[in-house]
């Protein structure tokens, strides 16, 4: 019963259920490509909106889970991660590394596994809600099923 959602968001719906999550793809009649449009769109706190951000960081795409109240400090990350540098991946490396468009990326459903980061301060919440492969898709999970489903690193990243 995925047939109205976008072909991307088809993705992640099939790489969710791979993964045992059962939440399913909401279709939102705006477009909310923000932590603060997407928590408004659903009624919760800014901090429960799961970020995908994408940065390039020693030669390859790194992804960012990070709670929509947090701004990543990448000089910081880079230091705990061992790395030498990490900075936002550009429009066209985000769309390679992902399949999706910036606003609309999903922890999964990409075309291979990314090197991800998950925010220690998105287990505070019970359900965070993250992008669905679209602008206008969001998925609910738990902080442990976005773990299991990225073989994220979990740590600070502000």
């Amino acid at each position: 019963m995925t047939e109205h959602l976008p072909a991307r968001s088809r993705l992640v719906h099939d790489s969710l259920r791979a993964a045992g999550i059962t939440g399913d793809i909401v279709v939102l009649p705006d477009a909310a490509s923000t932590a603060p449009l997407a928590a408004a769109a659903l009624g919760i706190e800014v901090g429960a909106i799961a970020n995908s951000l994408v940065f390039w960081s020693d030669g390859e795409p790194l992804l960012v889970m990070t709670s929509g109240a947090h701004r990543v400090d990448t000089q910081a990350l880079a230091a705990r991660l061992g790395r030498e540098k990490i900075q936002r991946a550009t429009p066209e490396q985000v769309r390679e590394a992902t399949g999706q468009a910036i606003g609309g990326v999903a922890p999964t459903g990409h075309p291979t596994p990314l090197t991800t980061i998950v925010d220690e301060d998105l287990a505070r919440f019970p359900e965070i809600w993250a992008a669905g492969g679209t602008p206008h898709t969001v998925f609910p999970m738990t902080y442990e099923e976005l773990v299991r489903l990225t073989s994220g690193m979990v740590t600070k990243v502000d």
